[in-house]
């Protein structure tokens, strides 16, 4: 656990229907290993930090279910349920309103394979740089589509954003008082146009998003692999 960590809050954005994942429940609910997708993203954080105010962002409509799975589970680690918006943005800027840390995560509840690394560099960098974002270098060849055909582009220039984005929450309340935009593709965005400069960190590659019945076989096979 770093000390940067002490005293801060995570939101864990949850509020995906799964319709990719061909189920019925959304795919935060569905299990990995032997616990719902949700709870492990979690524990990973609660372990990295177990004085961090952790934040859940569901719908409403999921409360309850929630609830029950917590029960089932015996899952006690402490957080606070927010009801979710429209749009992960209106999501959140709920759940800033309920934070107190003085820096604020936001993760997404299906990346549950987030390494502990990952997370002190991104809170270590954000208490130097404001905000803070992991990224992973892009590995295969990237072509760009034009009007008319395509073109090669520099693929190191370019890098692939994951969770957790870790920011100051007085800038993150500033910067949630915009306006919505379709152009806020995740939290940096929305920051970003402040005027505030982005910092990149180094993630990790087995952080991925889980939302296709792939993604989540993947995710078991790498945690299979480290059982080994």
């Amino acid at each position: 656990m770093s000390e940067s960590s002490l005293n801060n809050s995570l939101i864990i954005t949850a509020g995906g229907v799964g319709q990719r994942m061909q189920s019925k429940i959304p795919k935060q609910f569905l299990l990995l290993k032997d616990i719902p997708v949700l709870m492990y993203s979690i524990r990973v954080f609660h372990e990295f930090d177990p004085n961090l105010e952790i934040l859940v962002v569901l719908p409403k409509a999921w409360h309850e279910y929630w609830n029950k799975l917590c029960e089932e589970y015996k899952f006690t680690i402490k957080h606070r349920l927010v009801e979710g918006g429209e749009e992960r943005f209106f999501s959140v800027k709920n759940a800033i309103n309920h934070a107190t840390g003085e820096l604020v995560a936001i993760h997404d509840g299906v990346r549950p394979l987030v390494s502990s690394e990952t997370i002190d560099r991104c809170f270590q960098s954000a208490q130097i740089n404001r905000a803070s974002v992991p990224v992973i270098p892009v590995n295969q060849s990237v072509r760009k589509q034009l009007i008319e055909g395509n073109i090669a582009v520099d693929r190191t220039k370019y890098f692939l954003v994951q969770t957790p984005q870790i920011f100051h929450r007085k800038q993150l309340i500033e910067a949630y008082n915009q306006e919505y935009s379709p152009a806020f593709t995740d939290d940096a965005s929305v920051v970003e146009a402040l005027g505030v400069p982005v910092h990149m960190v180094i993630g990790n590659e087995e952080n991925i998003k889980i939302t296709t019945p792939q993604d989540l076989k993947f995710a078991n096979f790498l945690l299979s692999q480290e059982e080994k």
